[in-house]
């Protein structure tokens, strides 16, 4: 580490650390294989940019931020990738004298001269972040519309024999247009890569927090290409083009490692092919940082905490149910416990969890999965999907012998999973006796921070809101929840909210990241009796209201009252 006396001194200074708390979480941060500094910041127990600004005070030079911050292709050129990455060293800015260069470590001065040397420009040096650094050095690779530059001259693959479709697949063109569709897609923070052939072109998209949009087109010489490469990544069958087709790979970005999951499907002009993007090593978030309320997170973990029964997350696709179960797991991942999971597929790897994947193809089922794992004394157990009666009724009768459980079910709310469970056959007493807890979700994008801005509500929206929510409601739970009302915010059409204008960082779209909302739905005695009363989908739903169960809709006004997410975002995903 090239500042640690000046880091341990900051520590003491700046954060009140004493002796023996600096020693335990040096100790820790051995343990884990990692400097310091980079432990306190994982861990979320300094702030990253606090503590670098603090060190570039001690140095004597400038910090810089660089994220958000737009760097020109020409001038982060004038270092070349890989002197960039050995050094740590970010070409950001330049004028007729000098260059900019941000770095972790400013007393590299052979590295300074040597820039100096080469480019005969004065090197002003700024200190940033280490994230900032990894994040600006995937810029050299994110540049995809340069790498499609010069292969409108490679063959389209037409009627192509296998080694024909392999060669293809190794040509340098087809290798660095696929790693630079990669490498742009973790740099853009996307969560699914769309290449869709059409009859001229090939559309390349990315699922930005939830919503898809277009990257890219490449012409259609290189769409055979393309789909042997990625076959061959996956191991997949390459003279296969008529059925669908299933794997995955890895690939690594400086220090992170990332996995892809590819699902490739005939089209009417080829090969459909869809990647899901998953960071290999990421830590599950806590409830509060999924965004839950902090009367919700109570319910939850008081749930969780139980020996034995069933909690079951609800959603429709996409609406992060896996991610809160994982963040559960986090939670009762100890080393006196034996966890087990069987999912389909295996989105997240986790440390001393037992994790198996469904086959279909030789018969291994979740509720097979379940059985056998009811054989190897497991403590809790997630069942990636409740699927059919089979599933159901397993899963009841671990919870109700001793086990945790944890499970997802397609259903769009907390109320209506009740039915749909007693649809699958089973009985209301074992569903009454075995359930603690039912969440429903939905996932919002988060207003961008750099261009928040006020505004009041149209007609329209709030007409629409009026539909869902009543102000009495409204204001009870921002009293709740002590989100302050101004004297004028009488009414929904004088409640001040926010939106995202717009802006470089958040890529014209007003939003950035993506927050939970949620509805948990406490199985307690009263309601215990209503489902051993089959009662009616309606009449759960105003017992659960009346007992005070938060809506996914209230949850959604709460925090976008708070300025989170906007009144568009929870209107958009709690219409029915």
């Amino acid at each position: 580490m090239y500042h640690e006396k000046l880091i341990l001194d900051i520590l003491k200074s700046t954060y009140g650390f004493s002796k023996d708390t600096i020693e335990k979480h040096t100790s820790d941060a051995k343990k884990t294989k990692r400097e310091l500094e980079a432990f306190l910041v994982d861990e979320g127990i300094v702030d990253e940019v606090e503590l670098y600004s603090e060190l570039a005070k001690k140095i004597g030079v400038e910090f810089i931020a660089l994220k958000g911050r737009e760097i020109k292709k020409d001038i982060l050129n004038l270092i070349p990738a890989p002197l960039a990455q050995t050094h740590q060293i970010i070409a950001f800015e330049k004028n007729n004298t000098e260059i900019m260069l941000a770095m972790l470590d400013p007393d590299d001065i052979q590295t300074i001269e040597f820039i100096r040397r080469k480019l005969d420009l004065i090197p002003k040096v700024y200190l940033t972040t280490p994230s900032d650094i990894k994040d600006a050095l995937r810029r050299y690779h994110a540049d995809l519309e340069q790498e499609g530059l010069n292969i409108t001259q490679l063959s389209d693959g037409e009627g192509q024999d296998d080694g024909d479709l392999k060669k293809a697949a190794e040509e340098l063109p087809i290798i660095n247009i696929v790693n630079s569709v990669l490498e742009h897609a973790v740099y853009e923070g996307a969560s699914d890569i769309h290449i869709e052939p059409t009859e001229k072109e090939v559309f390349v998209r990315y699922r930005v927090d939830g919503m898809l949009r277009q990257v890219m087109s490449l012409p259609k010489t290189v769409k055979n290409g393309i789909i042997a490469r990625i076959k061959i990544l996956a191991n997949l069958k390459i003279d296969e083009h008529m059925v669908p087709q299933d794997g995955r790979f890895k690939i690594q970005i400086q220090e992170d490692k990332f996995s892809f999951r590819v699902s490739i499907m005939p089209v009417y002009d080829g090969e459909k092919i869809v990647l899901r993007l998953l960071h290999e090593g990421q830590k599950p978030l806590d409830l509060e940082g999924l965004g839950f309320l902090p009367g919700p997170e109570k319910l939850v973990r008081a749930a969780i905490k139980k020996p034995h029964g069933i909690i079951l997350v609800t959603g429709p696709t996409g609406s992060g149910k896996t991610t809160t179960l994982y963040s559960l797991l986090g939670i009762l991942n100890r080393s006196e416990v034996n966890i087990s999971t069987i999912e389909d597929p295996i989105e997240y790897h986790v440390s001393g969890i037992n994790q198996s994947q469904t086959n279909e193809r030789v018969g291994y089922t979740f509720a097979k999965g379940l059985r056998a794992f009811l054989r190897q004394d497991p403590d809790i157990i997630m069942v990636g999907e409740i699927r059919d009666q089979e599933t159901a009724e397993i899963a009841i009768h671990a919870a109700m012998t001793g086990h945790l459980v944890l499970s997802t079910l397609h259903t769009n709310d907390a109320p209506t999973t009740l039915p749909r469970l007693l649809d699958m056959g089973i009985p209301p007493f074992l569903l009454a006796f075995t359930a603690n807890i039912i969440v429903a979700q939905r996932l919002v994008r988060k207003i961008c921070e750099n261009c928040k801005k006020e505004y009041n509500l149209e007609k329209d929206e709030v007409k629409e809101l009026s539909k869902i929510v009543d102000m009495v409601t409204v204001n009870k739970l921002l009293k709740e929840y002590s989100v302050p009302l101004k004297t004028q915010e009488k009414n929904l059409e004088s409640m001040v909210f926010y939106r995202g204008e717009g802006c470089r960082k958040c890529g014209k779209s007003g939003y950035k990241g993506r927050v939970g909302i949620y509805e948990v739905m406490e199985i307690d005695p009263g309601l215990a009796k209503k489902i051993n009363a089959r009662a009616s989908v309606d009449e759960i739903k105003e017992y659960a209201a009346t007992s005070g169960m938060i809506s996914i809709a209230q949850d959604g006004i709460v925090k976008a009252k708070q300025g989170i997410t906007t009144i568009e975002e929870v209107l958009r995903v709690t219409r029915d």
